[in-house]
């Protein structure tokens, strides 16, 4: 029997993300990953409530030759230990690789819906950029934008609107057990 998830996007969301120039980048080691204040609790609230908790992630510097997979990887591993989530799962393609696992196609959201026998429609998609929002609505999930004053697109199509995913906790809670009890 599917259940409803909670899927995550990493940098901005889950982890710190380096702001320059108003746009974000992610943590280039390990030593620089910084799990934002309150992400432990809320993950650790979403699986006591039953919910899967997956990290979905777009990691394109390996693509574009600025990183390797083995670094991102390290990271992953190194949030996986601090984190409790079910899974994280990486697209490492750039746009120009037209896949569709890279936000905001919906491929990553999908296939761990597979998976973990998440129910997408009952189901929530946070993200800290407009590509987020749009893999999460594509998918049939709820969606919820964490607003980190970007210099860049916002989204148009998110139902909630937070300062950070502790503030989204009671409004995913609510919307979970509501659609899980339809």
């Amino acid at each position: 029997m599917a259940r409803p998830g909670v899927f995550l996007d990493r940098d901005g969301v889950v982890n710190r993300a380096a702001v320059v120039d108003g746009h974000p980048f992610p943590p280039a080691s390990v030593g620089e990953l910084e799990i934002l204040p309150g992400v432990v609790d809320a993950c650790a609230q979403f699986r006591r409530a039953g919910l899967a908790v997956i990290v979905v992630t777009n990691q394109p510097d390996v693509a574009r030759g600025s990183t390797t997979r083995s670094s991102i990887e390290a990271i992953n591993d190194a949030l996986c230990a601090r984190v409790p989530v079910d899974e994280l799962v990486v697209c490492f393609h750039d746009d120009a690789d037209a896949c569709g696992c890279r936000k905001p196609a919906p491929g990553l959201l999908v296939e761990a819906a597979q998976r973990w026998s998440i129910a997408l429609n009952e189901s929530v998609m946070v993200g800290d950029r407009w590509s987020d929002v749009r893999a999460g609505h594509e998918a049939g999930c709820a969606t919820i934008w964490v607003d980190n004053g970007y210099d860049e697109r916002r989204p148009d199509e998110q139902d909630l609107t937070v300062a950070n995913l502790a503030d989204a906790v009671p409004w995913i809670l609510a919307h979970c057990r509501a659609g899980a009890a339809t």
